[in-house]
């Protein structure tokens, strides 16, 4: 991995409009809106690239982020030159973009809206009102869908006066008012209206699949947006506040509430697929599934930010999507909690051509001994939170402590998901300590069954002495990336954050190693040394995060704090981070919105807002 260089100074936010490139704005001009089924990319141009319905995780409907020709996309814009500001309306996920032209002011709100549990609604619903503001500022749209990536044939028809695009059993209607007549093209559904002050045109995407299309009243679709935007700010009132970036924190937690699949409880790693690490490399995967390797992350951040009703969700999400595959772990599982995850290619160019575009994810099956600290870890903060734990998930829990005693020897992928050979990974060797003195402290507790306390006492002690033995650098006096190496790795760090103990001077060492090697400005790298993958990658975001709350928790807060108000600052227009950023230019790398950049930037928010506090007392 090459070095890079970089500041926030360099990658401040782009004002106005940036023009597409082949067909594609950068990764930082997107945002998110979503209803906690499914979830849309809008570009700042007013296009949305990317929506898979009728679940997050289901084929892309619109998806002209990795194929600009051959994606689809629902456009609406001025049709005159323009620039544009955006923001979210105040706690809530409903975006609003104001586009400004030599003619006038033009705004646009976006929802896909709540479902109304108690009329006839539409499955699921996108919803574009148009206000004019000042002036008369021509608009068009267009919406061309591609069902299931484009494979499958799409028939648009008129059902009592309404455009229809049909493919099996998947419909969406649009419904137009006060946006001109809708003009059913080859392939698309289109139509342009004149935007004026006083008048609100509005445009609905009704979808169904597998149940009869609802096709809306306007008054209907009205309402609907109004109890949308209220619900997001009676969820976000009902949340606990936070210090110096309470700002910063309430929006990544908006973003991951997105994240949160709502019939199941399960949190999306992100809303994408195959959105590349690298230009033009390989490094491009699946993300719409749901880590064990983020429990830890998100229940602690449900928990500290009063969350109770999300936190017990996604735990009994966890517990149940791991029974399938008990007493082993799967690397990811499925939104719904199932296991396939078959990896495959789809025939699309990619994001400004980095192929393969993939769907499904070969990680799943890997060995990843880390994940068995992070369940533990998990069981663990719901135990303290709650006070209790079933019957059969502590003897589950216990069960799971006893496979780690007779696996943690042996070599594993590591949380980086590495597809060369298998190494004893420090991180993940930390991580089986942490299963163990979790599952230690859980019996002391009586809460989990206590007959193997004696060999997981014996095993944590063995693990520890490989940690301090094997994984240490001589000549640095750091933990290294694994054993026998002295390349770093910013994973370790977490091994800290979740409490393994380790020597201290060491933990030290390696913040400072971690700091002088791997980070450059506010940016940092997650390893050195090769992963079998050809290319670069950006900088990861998440390790950025977890170098602030590292030094917070070493004792360094100035420079945790000056750390942190940089990496607040890189966040885009509308506060989203991707996986992670060229420091050279600012943009964005990877599936986005990448909801462990947003749980670090909580977990390291909360943690310097906590050091704060202690050392004022």
């Amino acid at each position: 991995m090459g070095a890079v260089h970089g500041s926030a100074e360099a990658v401040r936010r782009r004002p106005g409009m940036v023009p597409r490139t082949g067909g594609y704005v950068p990764l930082r001009d997107y945002a998110v809106i979503g209803d906690g089924r499914s979830a849309a990319l809008i570009a700042r141009d007013g296009a949305v690239d990317w929506i898979g319905l009728p679940d997050l995780d289901s084929p892309a409907v619109f998806g002209a982020v990795l194929d600009a020709d051959r994606g689809g996309r629902f456009l609406l814009e001025p049709a005159v030159p323009h620039r544009s500001e955006r923001r979210y309306l105040p706690d809530t996920n409903v975006l609003e973009t104001t586009f400004v032209t030599p003619h006038g002011t033009v705004r646009v709100t976006d929802a896909l809206t709540l479902r109304d549990e108690v009329a006839l609604a539409p499955m699921r619903e996108l919803l574009r009102r148009v206000d004019g503001v000042s002036g008369t500022v021509p608009m068009r749209w267009s919406v061309r869908p591609r069902f299931g990536y484009g494979t499958r044939t799409t028939r648009l028809v008129r059902r009592a006066g309404v455009p229809v695009a049909t493919a099996g059993t998947d419909a969406l209607a649009v419904c137009a008012w006060d946006a001109g007549e809708p003009v059913i093209e080859a392939d698309a559904i289109s139509g342009g209206f004149p935007a004026v002050p006083g008048r609100s045109a509005l445009i609905a995407m009704p979808f169904a699949h597998q149940e009869p299309l609802v096709l809306p009243a306007r008054a209907e679709c009205e309402a609907r947006l109004e109890r949308t935007c209220a619900a997001w700010r009676r969820w976000a009132a009902a949340r606990l506040p936070t210090g110096r970036w309470h700002q910063a924190v309430m929006r990544s937690l908006l973003t991951l509430k997105m994240l949160v699949f709502a019939p199941s409880g399960a949190v999306a790693a992100a809303v994408t697929t195959s959105l590349p690490e690298h230009l033009g490399g390989e490094r491009n995967w699946d993300y719409r599934f749901s880590w064990v390797r983020d429990s830890a992350f998100t229940l602690a951040a449900f928990l500290r930010l009063g969350c109770p009703a999300e936190a017990h969700a996604y735990f009994w999400w966890l517990m149940h999507a791991s029974q399938l595959t008990h007493p082993r772990l799967q690397v990811l599982y499925r939104l719904d909690g199932g296991t396939r995850t078959r990896e495959e290619t789809l025939p699309w160019e990619g994001y400004r051509g980095s192929s393969p575009v993939r769907t499904g994810n070969a990680a799943a099956g890997q060995t990843q001994l880390d994940t068995y600290g992070e369940l533990l870890q998990t069981a663990w903060l719901y135990a303290r939170a709650t006070g209790s734990l079933d019957v059969d998930v502590s003897r589950r829990l216990a069960e799971v402590a006893d496979l780690v005693c007779a696996t943690w020897q042996e070599p594993d992928s590591g949380i980086w998901e590495v597809r060369s050979e298998p190494r004893h990974f420090t991180q993940s060797k930390m991580m089986c300590w942490v299963a163990l003195d979790r599952a230690a402290d859980l019996a002391g507790r009586r809460l989990i069954p206590d007959r193997n306390l004696a060999r997981w006492n014996a095993a944590r002690h063995e693990i520890a002495t490989f940690v301090e033995t094997r994984c240490v650098s001589p000549r640095r006096r750091c933990y290294v990336r694994s054993a026998g190496s002295e390349d770093l790795d910013a994973a370790v760090l977490l091994g800290h954050l979740h409490g393994y103990e380790g020597d201290v001077h060491r933990v030290g060492a390696t913040i400072t190693a971690v700091e002088q090697e791997l980070r450059h400005g506010p940016f940092v790298d997650r390893y050195s040394g090769e992963d079998g993958l050809r290319g670069s990658e950006g900088a990861f975001l998440a390790c950025s995060f977890w170098l602030a709350e590292s030094l917070a928790r070493a004792g360094r807060p100035a420079q945790a704090i000056d750390l942190m108000d940089e990496l607040v600052s890189l966040a885009n227009d509308v506060g989203l981070y991707g996986e992670e950023i060229d420091p050279a230019t600012g943009d964005f790398l990877g599936n986005l919105p990448q909801g462990l950049s947003h749980l670090a930037l909580i977990s390291a928010a909360c943690a310097l807002d906590t050091a704060g506090k202690e050392a004022d007392r």
